[in-house]
Formats: structure tokens, sequence, C-alpha cells
């Protein structure tokens, strides 16, 4: 390889460094590349060079500048829009709490993300501060690698494809179903699929609300297999599926009624109900407690009011009907 071309290589290497949001030291890059210190000095004032004509040929200001504080080069302003040091730590506290994922999944998301982070001290700071989470992180029992599967649904339900789905049920049995895919969520460790059953796979089911108008929730590391066919279905604009305000009425991921409730809430500090109950608001507050009303979706919100012990009595139910 000529020196011009090893030259070529370097320059190459550095700029897509930059480009990621990396920063370039100079004594790194010379011993990555087994060059002098001057020949680095002379690689960036090219790369300047090249950015002053992209920046009269486009109109985009960027530049190479020396930071003294940290004593590296970076591009200013960054080429792409990174997650900064505490968006990285936020997020990696997250993932890691949601248990969401196995080891061999979660891990390679980790490394990205701390790879985002600048300089390479904040790297290993990031890296030390989650690194006991890391190291006891207790992976989901199912085990199932599911990302691949996951977005592959995802474009079902973009497309507005119907797929046929091989499905393990909690008493282990596994059937098989075709369903109409409207959105993907997450709760308590697990990601679900929310579809509707095709007309003539309703026929076979039994419901235990008959007739029933919402979606049927399936857990996507219990879809053994799946097919995503090539017939479409309609989902008309009035009645689409939102899963914004889906998750706003459903816990735990139960299906069940639509339904009103009203509830006194005896506890000191309500803020907590309004976060996990978003439809949730304030009708009066007394010397008795506070009277609370939320619109709610399935049974699991009897879970969540019976964690709550005595700190919450059940004025009224109501059952609202679906348009």
């Amino acid at each position: 390889m000529t020196d011009l071309r090893i030259a070529k290589d370097r320059l190459l290497y550095m700029y897509s460094r930059l480009v990621d949001g990396k920063m370039l030291y100079k004594k790194e890059e010379a011993q990555r590349f087994g060059c002098s210190l001057r020949s680095i000095q002379r690689d960036i004032e090219d790369l300047r060079s090249f950015l002053h004509e992209q920046n009269e040929a486009t109109g985009i200001v960027q530049d190479l500048v020396y930071n003294q504080k940290l004593g590296a080069y970076q591009l200013v302003p960054p080429s792409r829009n990174l997650l900064s040091n505490e968006e990285v730590f936020a997020t990696l506290k997250i993932l890691l709490e949601s248990r969401a994922f196995t080891k061999k999944e979660l891990y390679p998301i980790i490394d990205k993300l701390i790879d985002c982070c600048i300089p390479k001290t904040e790297q290993q700071r990031v890296s030390e501060l989650i690194g006991n989470e890391k190291l006891l992180y207790v992976e989901p029992q199912h085990q199932d690698k599911f990302l691949k599967k996951m977005w592959e649904l995802s474009g079902a339900v973009r497309e507005q494809q119907e797929v046929t789905i091989a499905y393990r049920r909690t008493d282990g049995v596994q059937v098989q179903r075709t369903v109409q895919p409207v959105g993907i969520m997450f709760s308590e460790f697990y990601f679900y699929l929310i579809a509707f059953l095709t007309p003539k796979d309703k026929q076979k089911v039994k419901f235990e609300i008959e007739n029933d108008p919402f979606p049927t929730i399936y857990r996507i590391d219990r879809i053994k297999g799946f097919t995503v066919t090539d017939k479409h279905f309609a989902v008309p604009y009035a009645k689409r599926f939102e899963e914004g305000e889906f998750r706003k009425r459903i816990q735990f991921m139960y299906g069940g009624h639509l339904q009103r409730l009203r509830f006194l809430f005896k506890g000191n500090s309500y803020e907590y109900i309004l976060d996990r109950l978003p439809t949730a608001k304030v009708v009066e507050e007394s010397e008795n407690g506070t009277l609370i009303e939320a619109e709610v979706f399935g049974k699991g919100i009897d879970i969540w009011l019976k964690s709550q012990g005595d700190l919450i009595e059940v004025v009224s139910r109501q059952e609202l009907a679906v348009n």
C-alpha cells in the first residue's frame, strides 16, 4: 500500500469518527496509525481545509476546533444529534430497571449507548456508574430474543398486513391465530402485540365479553412463530387504534371492559396516582380524602386497587359504551 493511500485511509477514518461525534486525540491517532504527531497535525489541517470548502459549497458551516479543556479536536456543530452524557445515563438506568431484554440483546445496546458519551473519561464514568446493575442484571425468565421479531411485526402494523401467529398461552397450550395488528406496547417487563382477530378467527374463540370491541393482547415473547401475509386490512381513520390513548387506560395489559371509576384516596399525596392513571382527575378534596375519577380499561385496574390496601375505597363504577 502506497504512502498516499495510507494517508487517504487515515483521513477517511478520522473524518468518519468526527461525523459520528467522536473526538480526535493527536497522540492516540498517531499510535493507532503508527505515524508521527506531525503527520496527524497535517491531517487535521487537511480536514479543516475540506470542511471550509464544504462550507462554501453547501452553506452549512462546520469547523474542526480544538477543545483545550479536553485536549482533543471535535466537529462543531456535530453532524449528528447524539445523546448527551446525561441522556445516555438516564436511558441506561431505565433499560436496566425495565428487565425487558435478555443479556445478549441488552449488553450490545448498553455498549452502543455508552459509546455516545464524550470524552472517553465520561464513557468510563458511565460504565462504572451502571457497572453493578449490569453485573447483577436478571434477565426475563422467557430468555427469548425478540428484537428482530418485534421489528418485523411493527412492519405489519405499519403496512396493515394480517399476521398468522403461533401463540403459547399462559396455560402452555399453543394456538394459531390470524390477526390484524394495530400496535406494539411495553408494560411491566414485557412487550405486547395489540391486534384484532380476523372475523374468521373471531368465530372460533370464546370471549369472556361477547362481541368485545377491543383488541386482543399478545405477549411478543410468547409468539413462537409468525407469518406476515399478503392480505391487507383497512382501519378507517375515525376508528383507528391509538396506542397513546390505549396506554392511558390499561393496567398490566389485562383485557376487559371500558369503565369510569370513582374512588376515595385516603393517603397524603395523590401525585403517584395521577402518574399511574393518566386519565385520572381530582373531583373533590375533603377531610375524608380525595375523590378521584378515572377512565380505565380491563381487569388490571382491580389488581392495582388491591395493592393499595385501605388507602383506596371504590365509590362507583360505570361501564362505558364504545362508539
